[in-house]
């Protein structure tokens, strides 16, 4: 698109070569803009222009140029030069702040610290490591602000200012300047909390690490001297040194370990805290005995290590837990604190999301967060649901369509009327239907578990035996044998093998938009041999489209189509769907329902009818939907069932797996055969009830086969529940989604066959663990049983193994959701 030119000093045209700006040459001597300097959106025809960076520089609105203004004025232009990507778009009007400043906004979500107040906002406007540069300078130089962190990975910012000096607004209404508009989470104190959890793990990591360090040199020291020419009091010298380094390491770091042991004591279940703790105890402990009677040996170092190295095998694993966390860390933190309430006499103002109530009218502005769900009342607006449903484009909803809480408001600003508050939201449902899903134990690591403490208390009973036989071989060694074999067969890596694969699954399934609301759902979709379609809902849209029009009297089809979309205007009907995009101003007085008939009206003075022939224009019924007065008809609407994009791709995508694919719907023989014959699905059956859904999945079962069933409505909650696994689609009934053991958050299809193979990833991954969890033990039992491994290799050993596992498992977090795509 041309740009327009700026003009120069004169007030005439500057020639747009002479303009130092980002471009391309499309036609020789004639450079193309390629966009906004700022934002790098596309330009409008006439572009706003403004002198940036040594030269004009062209904008696609005021507000990119008032934000380009401000930091060209602040001496900050470097972050143009700095930058990987291109800022986030500025809105020319700002929103206003104030409401931020309320007391009882702060009381939640601001803490009191050193100077002030500290507060952390949320925004997603950080693009690059030079977005948090250009934050921190911007809000360090306002007056009153005295800390500001921007982390551009979490989209997180820390602000810490003075409220005599500055208040909160006016610090967000400069974040917004930039383009990066802020906006409060809820839950901000679990976040604090896990924040603060983190911190004291990366604490006790560095305290390990350290002292394991400085153990190994110190020990190495002691080691080398193999002819013992080191004097007595500088060895007992290295050793009281080594156990003042060591205490910390084995009682602050090693913590976790300690208290994981009492609890497990306390509940009667062995388990690897136990063994853990008992060793780094049991290795403490006999140092400092032969440090203070000056014995032959010490094995500081093996505690020392083996806590370091299990606290980084332990948080490898929490990693994988945090990511699997995110999606319910997500939709916490998308619920907005504030609304703005649209009262009876039209005045709006911010409440608290709280206060909100079914039948309250919400106001949302461009780029804020629908609170709660809702009814749309404006006649179209467009909504990002990328974390309800995993689909990244904005989603466009008419007027009396749903809209959800968590979703951005974008393009147009949106008046919604609420329907559901609170925990009845859909973002409320989804977050305890995740949080249910990850504290589910599947079979598999019940059955680790099991096995982990039997195999401690074996351990231990065998470590008592080989002492024995040590002190009767070899009495100098029995300590030290006994120390090695209890450390090098810790079963981590066996109680690790499920867990951390588990983890990381289902951090993989939330970027897919799969939820797994059952513990084995996984194990059996991996094994699933057939999979059972519904049709409408489900590979088809519920709502159908309008086909071609036949009209009669010599009617128009435009006229006839403005009536009928004047008719079903405010029908809730799915039938009304089909007249959504119909441009038409006509109104319709007087509309009445008749139930399983149609809808009757007047339109411009003349009485209407919509629905089935017999009523609309007293014709045989021939299933499609007429226009008439009620005795004559004067249009015909063919309305055919939309098949969803992705359903081909994903029914083939399938049987390149190996499935068998399946269509049982309760619709008529034509309407299942054309889309068999679409899809090329080799088995279809039609006009099937619940009860005949049921007993094809019973009769496949019967077969041996295993069988997934897909689908979304009322009448397929019996089949799901039926089926080996199933799964519903998110916008599907809810009775369906409670009975189905997988909910499809996400509208594309092919979400189900990276399911799959994601269900069979995890099952390879969970058997490689186990099998080298295994295999590692059967190897360092009996070399450490025969003295041929010392404390320290032992724990090297040991702690090499659990890392491999949870790496291992860490593999599957390579699943995006750009392979569904």
């Amino acid at each position: 698109m041309a740009a327009a030119r700026p003009l120069d000093a004169t007030g005439s045209f500057r020639p747009l070569d002479a303009v130092n700006v980002d471009c391309a040459v499309d036609v020789p001597g004639r450079p193309i803009l390629k966009g906004c300097y700022h934002c790098g959106e596309t330009l409008p025809a006439t572009p706003v222009w403004f002198v940036a960076n040594g030269g004009e520089q062209a904008f696609c609105c005021h507000g990119c140029a008032a934000a380009a203004r401000w930091i060209n004025a602040s001496e900050l232009g470097d972050y143009y030069q700095l930058r990987s990507a291109a800022g986030a778009r500025v809105d020319s009007e700002l929103p206003d702040f104030e409401s931020w400043d309320r007391e009882d906004l702060l009381g939640d979500h601001a803490f009191a610290v050193s100077g002030g107040l500290e507060i952390t906002v949320l925004t997603d406007g950080m693009r690059c490591a030079a977005c948090a540069w250009l934050i921190d300078r911007a809000l360090q130089r306002m007056p009153g602000v005295f800390d500001s962190g921007a982390n551009a990975v979490t989209g997180r910012i820390r602000i810490g200012w003075n409220p005599a000096l500055v208040r909160l607004s006016e610090v967000l209404h400069r974040l917004a300047l930039l383009g990066y508009r802020p906006y409060l989470a809820s839950g901000s104190a679990r976040e604090r909390a896990g924040v603060a959890e983190q911190r004291h793990w990366l604490l006790r990591l560095g305290v390990a690490g350290l002292g394991a360090m400085q153990t190994m040199m110190l020990s190495e020291a002691l080691y080398l001297d193999f002819h013992h020419h080191m004097a007595w009091a500088t060895r007992d010298f290295f050793r009281w040194i080594t156990f003042l380094v060591c205490t910390p390491v084995v009682f602050y770091a090693g913590w976790p370990f300690l208290s994981g042991c009492w609890r497990e004591l306390r509940e009667r279940h062995l388990g690897m805290d136990t063994l853990v703790a008992s060793s780094t105890v049991l290795a403490y402990l006999a140092s400092a005995v032969e440090t203070a009677r000056g014995g032959a040996h010490v094995w500081y170092d093996a505690a020392a290590m083996f806590v370091f190295l299990l606290l980084c095998a332990r948080m490898l694993e929490q990693r994988a837990r945090r990511i699997a966390k995110a999606q319910v860390d997500a939709l916490a933190r998308a619920r907005p604190t504030l609304a703005v309430r649209e009262r009876a006499d039209g005045v709006r103002e911010s409440v608290p999301i709280a206060t909100l109530q079914a039948g309250d009218i919400a106001c949302i502005a461009v780029g804020e967060v629908v609170p709660a769900d809702g009814q749309l009342l404006s006649s179209q607006a467009s909504f990002e649901e990328a974390l309800l449903t995993g689909e990244s484009r904005p989603v466009t909803r008419s007027r009396g369509e749903v809209v959800y809480a968590g979703t951005v408001c974008k393009e147009t600003s949106a008046r919604v009327q609420i329907t559901q508050t609170g925990r009845s939201t859909r973002l409320s449902q989804l977050t305890r239907l995740v949080e249910q899903a990850q504290a589910h134990r599947p079979p598999l690591a019940r059955a680790a578990d099991r096995i982990g403490s039997w195999f401690v208390a074996s351990l231990l009973l065998a470590s008592v035996a080989v002492y024995v036989g040590w002190r009767l071989y070899d009495p100098s060694r029995a300590f030290e044998v006994t120390l090695s074999l209890l450390v090098v067969s810790c079963p981590c890596a066996l109680s690790l093998a499920v867990p951390a694969a588990l983890a990381a699954t289902h951090g993989a399934l939330a970027r897919l938009g799969v939820l797994s609301l059952r513990a084995q759902s996984l194990d059996t979709l991996a094994r699933a041999t057939d999979v059972v379609f519904d049709k409408t809902g489900t590979l088809t849209h519920v709502e159908p489209a309008l086909g071609h029009v036949l009209t009669f009297g010599g009617m128009a089809p435009d006229d006839a189509l403005r009536i009928a979309a004047a008719l079903e205007r405010d029908s809730r009907h799915p039938i009304a769907k089909a007249f959504a995009g119909v441009d038409s101003s006509l109104v319709a007085n007087d509309v009445r329902l008749h139930g399983g008939e149609g809808l009757s009206g007047d339109v411009e003075g003349v009485s209407w009818r919509l629905g089935q022939a017999p009523f609309a224009a007293s014709r045989v019924d021939d299933g499609h939907l007429w226009l008439g007065d009620g005795r004559q008809p004067f249009a015909r609407f063919v309305l055919e069932e939309r098949m969803r994009v992705d359903a081909g791709r994903a029914v083939e995508q399938l049987r390149r797996l190996g499935l068998r694919v399946h269509l049982a719907s309760g619709d008529a023989k034509i309407a299942v055969e054309r889309l068999m014959k679409q899809l090329d699905i080799g088995e279809a059956h039609a006009r099937q009830s619940s009860e005949d859904k049921l007993a094809m999945v019973r009769s496949l079962q019967a077969q041996g086969r295993i069988v997934a069933m897909v689908g979304d409505g009322l009448n397929d909650a019996p089949v799901l529940a039926g089926a080996d696994v199933s799964m519903a689609m998110g916008e599907g009934a809810a009775l369906a989604q409670r009975a189905a053991d997988m909910v499809l958050t996400a509208p594309s299809l092919c979400r189900i066959p990276a399911s799959v193979r994601l269900a069979r990833c995890t099952q390879r991954i969970i058997r490689q663990n186990f099998g080298w969890a295994v295999g590692y033990n059967l190897l360092a039992l009996p070399l450490a049983i025969t003295g041929h491994v010392t404390p320290s290799l032992a724990a090297l050993g040991m702690a090499l193994s659990s890392l491999m596992v949870t790496l291992n498992a860490l593999r599957l977090l390579r699943v995006s959701a750009a392979e569904a795509a």
